[in-house]
C-alpha cells in the first residue's frame, strides 16, 4: 500500500510517499481501508520529534481515519467486514484498574494511535489497523472526509470543557485559536451549552468562520488588545473558563483574562512549553488551572451524538492527497489553514 512515512525526524522534506506492507490484523484487531484521515499538530511534534518522547521509526502518522472495514481479527465480535466507521484514537491495555473505571489516558501503556504508537502504524495510508475495541461507527449525515476530521479533536474539547471545566450556561469562554481544529470544536461545543463565546483569531477571515459556527465576540489577536477587550465584553469581570492549548505566547494573558474563581483548561502548547506564571493570581483569585488529555471512548460516544443529530458539525478547511501530505504540514505549522485538514488516499 501508499504511505507517508518517514524514517527520521526533522523538516517536512523527512516525509515520504513510498509502498510498505498492508498491516496485518492480530486477533483483537480490525484492518480498515482508508478513506479518509485528517492532520493534527501531533503529525508535526512527531515529525520533528519531541524531548523525552520516543517516536518509533520507520513512522506512520496520523491519529483520526474513517473506512469501511476490511478484515477482523479471530476474537473480534463488535464490529464487522463492511461496516463504516471511524477511531477513537486513544490505544491502552483495556485491563488496569484505570482502564477499567475509564480513566484509559492514566494507563501505564497509554499511548496515542499514530503519534506514539508504531513502527507503521498510522492513519496516513491506504489501509490502518487498530483495536476493535477503538471502532465506532460512522455517522451516516457525514462523508468519511468529513467524519475523519471529527474524532480527535471533538474528544479532546469534549473533555476539556464538559468533563474537566464543567461548563455551564451563561459562561463567558475565552477560546484561543478558535479557527483551528480544536477551536473550531470548543466554539461550537460551548454553544451548545448556551455559554458565551469570545473568539480569538489571526486574521479577520478566521474571526468570520467563528462568528459563523456561533461566536458571540470575534477578536483579532493581531490588531485588538485581547486582555482590554475581554474586560469591555464581561463589564470588567473576565472569563469564567479559557481555553488554552497555544502555551507560552498566550498563557500570561490568559491568567489575566480569568476572573476570581474561574478556570483555565489546557491541552497542549503548540507555542512553547515554558510558559511564565505569576503565582499569586493562582491563590488571591483561588483561580483553577487544569490539564487535559485526549478523552474516553465513552466521552466520544457523548459527543458523537451531537454530531448525528447535526448540532456539532465538522469544519474541513481543505481536502488534500495523501501525496501532498508536506503541503498539509506546511498549512498547519504556518496557520495557514481554518478548520481541519482531509487527506485522501487514492484522489488525483
Amino acid at each position: 500500500m501508499k504511505a507517508i512515512v518517514f524514517e527520521r525526524n526533522g523538516g517536512p522534506e523527512v516525509l515520504q510517499y513510498k509502498d510498505v506492507p498492508v498491516p496485518t490484523p492480530g486477533p483483537n484487531d480490525v484492518l480498515i481501508q482508508v478513506k479518509a484521515s485528517a492532520c493534527n499538530f501531533n503529525d508535526i511534534w512527531a515529525r520533528r520529534g519531541l524531548p523525552g518522547m520516543q517516536i518509533i521509526l520507520p513512522h506512520i502518522s496520523g491519529s483520526d481515519a474513517a473506512g469501511i472495514v476490511v478484515e477482523t481479527g479471530s476474537e473480534v465480535r463488535n464490529v464487522k467486514v463492511g461496516d463504516e466507521v471511524i477511531v477513537h484514537c486513544g490505544i491502552s491495555c483495556r485491563q488496569c484498574d484505570y482502564c477499567t473505571r475509564g480513566e484509559e489516558f492514566f494507563c501505564r501503556d497509554f499511548k496515542i494511535w499514530g503519534f506514539q504508537t508504531g513502527p507503521l502504524d498510522g492513519a496516513h495510508g491506504e489501509y490502518c489497523k487498530v483495536p476493535a475495541a477503538n471502532i465506532l461507527p460512522k455517522p451516516k449525515n457525514l462523508s468519511f472526509e468529513e467524519a475523519a476530521t471529527m474524532p480527535l479533536v471533538l474528544v479532546t474539547v469534549w473533555r476539556m470543557l464538559v468533563t474537566r471545566a464543567q461548563i455551564r450556561a451563561g459562561d463567558f469562554v475565552l477560546i484561543w485559536g478558535a479557527a483551528g481544529g480544536l477551536g473550531v470544536m470548543a466554539i461550537q461545543v460551548a454553544r451548545l451549552y448556551n455559554a458565551n463565546v469570545i473568539a480569538v483569531a489571526s486574521s479577520d477571515d478566521k474571526l468570520e468562520l467563528c462568528h459563523q459556527l456561533g461566536a458571540n465576540y470575534v477578536l483579532n489577536r493581531k490588531k485588538q488588545d485581547v486582555f482590554a477587550e475581554v474586560r469591555k465584553i464581561t463589564a470588567g469581570k473576565r472569563a469564567d473558563i479559557v481555553f488554552e492549548h497555544t502555551g507560552a505566547d498566550t498563557w500570561p494573558i490568559s491568567m489575566q483574562c480569568l476572573k476570581w474563581g474561574g478556570t483555565i483548561v489546557t491541552c497542549g502548547a503548540t507555542s512553547g512549553f515554558d510558559a511564565q506564571m505569576d503565582i499569586r493570581l493562582l491563590w488571591n483569585k483561588q483561580q483553577n488551572y487544569l490539564g487535559s488529555h485526549l478523552g474516553n471512548k465513552g466521552e466520544l460516544v457523548d459527543a458523537m451524538r451531537f454530531v448525528e443529530s447535526g448540532q456539532i458539525r465538522p469544519v474541513v478547511g481543505e481536502i488534500l492527497p495523501l501525496k501532498q501530505m508536506t503541503r498539509a504540514h506546511d498549512l498547519i505549522e504556518n496557520g495557514k489553514i481554518a478548520g481541519k485538514i482531509a487527506i485522501v488516499p487514492n484522489s488525483a
